[in-house]
């Protein structure tokens, strides 16, 4: 049997106390994904978990007393029909900031309410 990395279970990032109300409607409203339930003893600790219906991707959100948002620092979210996807998070008050920069990518960037940076990318044919 061979040892080593088989997958990335989940990204974990930051936010300040008492925003999980924000982040909830965020990241179901807006972004479509659902919530899971925390161990007890996680759940008294604050903060929310979220994951896509089949539970492949998972975003957890912890409490930092001291939150500051990284500046660079992102989860590169992979999405399908990027343009509805974009507009969708528009229409919600997110904002979008498209990047040409990625060859074989369309992709944007975003942020949830308390200032934490998501990229959002779609592999695309290249053209010959």
């Amino acid at each position: 049997m061979t040892s080593g990395i088989s997958a990335l279970d989940h990204v974990q990032l930051a936010a300040p106390p008492g925003s999980e109300d924000a982040l909830r409607t965020y990241y179901v409203g807006t972004l479509g994904l659902g919530e899971l339930a925390k161990p007890p003893v996680l759940a008294a600790k604050g903060g929310c978990w979220f994951a896509t219906g089949d539970g492949t991707v998972q975003l957890h959100v912890g409490i930092e007393a001291d939150f500051r948002p990284a500046r660079k620092a992102h989860p590169g979210v992979r999405v399908t029909g990027i343009h509805d996807f974009a507009k969708r998070l528009e229409e919600r008050g997110a904002p979008v900031v498209w990047d040409y920069d990625l060859p074989g990518h369309m992709r944007f960037f975003s942020e949830d309410p308390v200032g934490n940076r998501l990229e959002f990318l779609e592999p695309v044919a290249l053209r010959e």
